[in-house]
């Protein structure tokens, strides 16, 4: 990893317990440097990025991995809420989930997403597929400030 780079902040849109102790694991794992917030519904997430209670000091993602089947307010709104702001948009957005249907995949770049990975139930494939993501978005993709 090139240590020059500076440390981007990942919003994780994750309502599995166990997903979250992974993707917590895979930064562990390759030292990963980005800072990770957690968020279990759809409605927190919205509420984070837009900076509105409980969330008024969190910081602006430079990366969201969002889950689709989450309560309260799905992956597919919450994906369709960030696109069609002009403050968020900008945001990349990862859809990182268990669905391999081709009409969540279709429906999720229909909505802007940057990318639609499917979770592997292998920790090991879990946590290698998390570390490419991390390498591609920090250090290959050019992101905005």
């Amino acid at each position: 990893m090139n240590d020059s780079l500076e440390p981007i902040h990942i919003l994780l849109v994750e309502d599995d317990p166990g997903d979250v102790l992974m993707t917590r694991e895979a930064f562990e794992h390759h030292k990963i440097r980005n800072t990770l917030s957690v968020v279990s519904d759809g409605e927190q997430a919205l509420q984070f990025l837009r900076r509105e209670p409980p969330y008024e000091d969190a910081q602006r993602p430079g990366l969201v991995l969002l889950d689709l089947n989450l309560p309260r307010k799905d992956g597919r709104q919450v994906l369709s809420e960030i696109k069609q702001s002009e403050d968020l948009r900008s945001i990349p957005v990862v859809v990182l989930t268990t669905s391999e249907a081709e009409e969540d995949i279709l429906r999720s770049y229909d909505l802007h997403a940057n990318a639609y990975v499917t979770k592997p139930v292998d920790f090991d494939r879990f946590i290698e597929v998390v570390r490419h993501i991390d390498t591609f978005f920090v250090t290959v993709v050019k992101l905005p400030r």
